[in-house]
């Protein structure tokens, strides 16, 4: 697995919303902003599903994803594999969260489901000589 630095945990934190890429089994891909993230660990970060659809589809049927983020010239791509979690502790966690966060902004928000990413890959996307360098 790959782990996150303080400054890459940093950044994923303060970046609203992040970008979720996945693709069908066939290939299709699909990207959507995601504002309810978290970090669940250094190689763990979780992201709660309350629309998603075609998404939901392709991480059923190909469970390989990315999670891209950036503000100015810094920014990540986590890659990795995700497994979700529709019953047990971690997901009525979310479901909490979701619902308070609901309240907060005053939309009618719920969590259908706890997506996990464990990171196995970290790119650095900035632009320059660096651009798409294998960070971990």
């Amino acid at each position: 697995m790959a782990k996150m630095t303080e400054r890459m945990k940093e950044l994923f934190d303060k970046v609203r919303p992040v970008v979720l890429s996945t693709a069908s089994s066939d290939g299709i891909p699909n990207a959507v902003p995601i504002g309810a993230k978290k970090i669940i660990d250094d190689e763990t970060i979780l992201i709660s599903d309350q629309f998603f659809n075609k998404t939901l589809a392709n991480m059923k049927a190909n469970p390989k994803v990315a999670v891209t983020y950036w503000e100015g010239h810094e920014g990540y791509q986590l890659k990795g594999t995700v497994t979700i979690e529709t019953t047990g502790k971690r997901f009525e966690e979310t479901v909490q969260w979701i619902e308070e966060m609901s309240n907060k902004v005053g939309f009618p928000l719920k969590s259908k489901g706890a997506v996990i990413l464990k990171i196995e890959e970290i790119y650095a996307i900035a632009p320059g000589p660096g651009a798409g360098k294998q960070l971990a």
